[in-house]
């Protein structure tokens, strides 16, 4: 019969190659919630709204408003439905 000499592992085992790993993505993830919250809206003035449509184009067709709040992914404050801005974009569909 023949022995086999096993030698002890010096690899890295499956358990700390996943706790390391998950530990790295939610380091990850930590670092990336303040930039999110760091990108701040754009002030009223500076995306010339205005609260009335211009032609077809107003607020509650476009893609960035957000209708139940009354609110804009990228411009501050409150937003009028039939209002308008220079970042208008037609809400697909």
């Amino acid at each position: 019969m023949i022995k086999t000499l096993q030698l002890p592992s010096r690899g890295i085992s499956r358990r700390i190659v996943l706790l390391r790993s998950a530990g790295c993505a939610a380091g990850a993830a930590a670092l990336l919630v303040p930039l999110k919250r760091a990108a701040a809206k754009m002030s009223q003035q500076s995306v010339a709204y205005q609260d009335s449509p211009k032609g077809d184009q107003q607020c509650s067709n476009c893609s960035l408003f957000q209708a139940p709040t009354n609110t804009c992914t990228i411009v501050d404050g409150n937003i009028s439905p039939t209002g308008w801005c220079k970042y208008w974009a037609k809400k697909a569909g």
